[in-house]
């Protein structure tokens, strides 16, 4: 038995930030592109890269430091687009955990982290601070660090700015504390990065598939390219047909991370190289990759305009710090008017 669907897995189960893709199905973008597409989720987020990578599903979304890690690995996947550019990523805490703003704090806490790479960047980050892997506690979480630190598990974990950190303030409100006690230690800042990539959450695919059915990934790409388009020109019509979709995105937990989410998504979906060049030095001093690594990205399925590269990459993050302080204090939807280079 064989089906001429291809076969796309999410990075976790339905997220706000997934609005495209199941707009695109919704909205018969896809349809209208010729191709049938099968959108799943897996249930364990560490999987996804191993299976596409397999050849067992054809397409999905995964951070970019997960992406070069797979090919390291010799999963043959390639980044053909992205999704989210930049989200704010780091430890997570509370501000009654005994953590501060000094790295050194984290000395005897209990961390949680996604999958591997998290604990090898915590690791990394305490010989950077001149502490040893063995003076904090590493603690496998998933996806769940926000209902760790919730129930007391974890003293801290590794999240995303625009999902866990919104957990952690819808639920500390609900318990009549201030959404500010939810704190973040920024690992871009704490690494010396100069950028928050690692994070960016991309469409990758089997190399295998891509060879194959290049018309077909040029097909999907148009069709969510659309459906972005719709996202950032209505995103409160886009979010209440996603709703329709997904019913527990009604909630108004997932209507914040939307929101938080909405300043992130690529407007014209290319991978940076920017970007990647950092990231890729990055999994080298991680010791992730080898120092001959070719990073594994295309654009050629882009077949649009490309917006041109930042002319004050530096400037932008900090601005996006307060732009997103303003989605947190009021709502609504805002985005970064970005200054290209010449």
């Amino acid at each position: 038995m064989s089906t001429d669907k291809i076969t796309f897995l999410m990075n976790w189960h339905a997220t706000p930030y997934h609005a495209p893709v199941y707009l695109a199905q919704k909205k018969g973008y896809f349809a209208d592109e010729g191709i049938k597409v099968a959108l799943l989720e897996p249930n364990d987020p560490s999987d996804v890269t191993e299976i596409i990578g397999s050849g067992k599903v054809d397409m999905g979304f995964k951070a970019m430091i997960h992406t070069l890690a797979a090919k390291a690995r010799d999963f043959p996947v390639t980044s053909i687009g992205s999704l989210l550019d930049e989200p704010f990523t780091g430890v997570v805490y509370l501000k009654d955990s005994g953590i501060t703003t000094d790295f050194t704090s984290l000395k005897g806490k209990r961390i949680g982290y996604v999958g591997e790479f998290g604990k090898i960047q915590i690791d990394e980050l305490t010989r950077h601070y001149g502490m040893t892997p063995d003076e904090y506690t590493a603690v496998r979480c998933g996806m769940n660090v926000s209902k760790a630190i919730i129930e007391g598990t974890i003293d801290a974990g590794i999240g995303l700015e625009n999902v866990q950190m919104v957990e952690l303030e819808e639920w500390l409100a609900s318990q009549g504390r201030a959404r500010d006690d939810v704190q973040m230690l920024r690992i871009d800042e704490l690494a010396e990065l100069g950028c928050c990539c690692f994070c960016s959450i991309l469409y990758i695919a089997n190399d295998a598939f891509i060879a194959a059915n290049k018309d077909k990934v040029a097909a999907f790409m148009r069709a969510v390219k659309r459906a972005t388009d719709d996202v950032i020109s209505s995103p409160a019509e886009a979010y209440k047909e996603y709703i329709d979709v997904k019913p527990q995105m009604a909630d108004p937990v997932n209507r914040k991370i939307y929101e938080r989410s909405y300043a992130y998504f690529s407007q014209d979906l290319k991978n940076v190289e920017r970007d990647w060049k950092k990231v890729t030095a990055y999994g080298k001093r991680l010791g992730v990759l080898q120092e001959n690594f070719v990073p594994n990205y295309t654009n050629e399925f882009l077949t649009w305009n490309l917006e041109g590269d930042s002319a004050d990459p530096t400037g932008d993050q900090k601005r996006m710090v307060d732009l997103q302080k303003e989605v947190a204090c009021c709502g609504g939807f805002r985005r970064l008017n970005v200054q290209v280079k010449a």
